[in-house]
């Protein structure tokens, strides 16, 4: 068996690459075991990242990262990981094929959107054209002074709508029937002036100012749309492995980004979060550091 790697990264996204920047500076041997979809690589363009004043495309971020972590020895395995075991020489991943062992294992796994009922196609162009949005936290600027809506199936789509109320006084809430909401939130929707609709969207259509969709008979158009439907959260490595989880699926994880599980670290959205680039940027610079600590107690790194 070769000789383990001291940290075995999984997820490419900008905390997997930020964590593997650092580590490959502490002179750390370092494998990236990434699947290629990492939710930053759908952003057509970001304009909230500091330091870069006219924005930038989600990949072509990742990619910079991907090259500046290549720089400094970092491994990099177009592969995606179905399995994690730990056995006495260190962690083995189960992808296209076995990747390890190493010492520990870094997962930076993230979340995936749920999309509303569109075809892929429409949906990917309705993404690049920036007809349909996912993040407000983002891109609410983008939306300044825009008809837009959100559409969601509970309450938490309520908070959302109320939070684009701040750039745009033209907000429409499309909830599904069964979602039940408090008395506290229908005041929330009409002290801000949010239209309330009830249904589920379906047939969007996209045309050259905006996005339309079917409620029943009726037919809505908005300069954009925000899904409001939930993510799903990719903790099922850290599960297998009896990592403590939150009760929405999250990943637990104490002020060094360390799980319960010895050996085992997280960063990014599938950790508790902003679920924000810098956030998990910031999250993978003290996940690494940890690291590197930790694997320094156990064995001195010297050169």
């Amino acid at each position: 068996m070769s000789e383990a790697r001291d940290c075995l990264i999984i997820g490419g996204g900008p905390a997997g690459l930020t964590a593997a920047i650092y580590l490959a500076r502490f002179h750390l041997s370092v494998t990236v075991a990434d699947n290629g979809n990492s939710r930053a690589r759908q952003i057509t363009r970001t304009n909230n990242h500091a330091g870069f004043p006219e924005g930038i495309a989600g990949a072509d971020l990742l990619d910079r990262m991907r090259d500046q972590a290549g720089k400094y020895g970092a491994c990099y395995l177009e592969s995606h990981v179905a399995e994690l075991v730990k056995g006495p020489d260190g962690y083995m991943a189960r992808g296209g094929g076995m990747i390890g062992p190493a010492r520990t294992v870094l997962l930076a796994t993230g979340v995936s959107n749920r999309p509303p009922d569109i075809p892929k196609p429409l949906h990917a162009e309705a993404l690049r054209s920036g007809r349909l949005r996912y993040c407000p936290v983002c891109d609410g600027y983008e939306v300044t002074d825009q008809n837009v809506c959100v559409i969601g199936r509970d309450a938490r789509a309520v908070t959302e709508a109320v939070f684009l109320r701040s750039f745009t006084d033209r907000v429409t809430l499309i909830l599904d029937q069964r979602a039940e909401l408090t008395e506290q939130d229908l005041s929330r929707i009409g002290a801000v002036g949010i239209e309330l609709v009830r249904g589920r969207p379906s047939e969007f259509s996209l045309d050259q100012t905006g996005i339309t969709v079917s409620l029943g008979q009726r037919r809505m158009s908005f300069d954009t749309v925000y899904p409001a439907l939930g993510s799903k959260i990719h903790s099922d490595l850290a599960a297998s492995l009896g990592a403590t989880l939150t009760d929405e699926g999250c990943i637990k994880v104490d002020a060094h980004q360390r799980t319960n599980v010895p050996g085992l670290y997280a960063a990014g959205d599938v950790v508790v979060g902003l679920d924000q680039i810098s956030h998990a940027m910031g999250e993978a610079g003290v996940a690494a550091t940890t690291i590197r600590n930790d694997l320094a107690t156990a064995k001195p790194i010297l050169r």
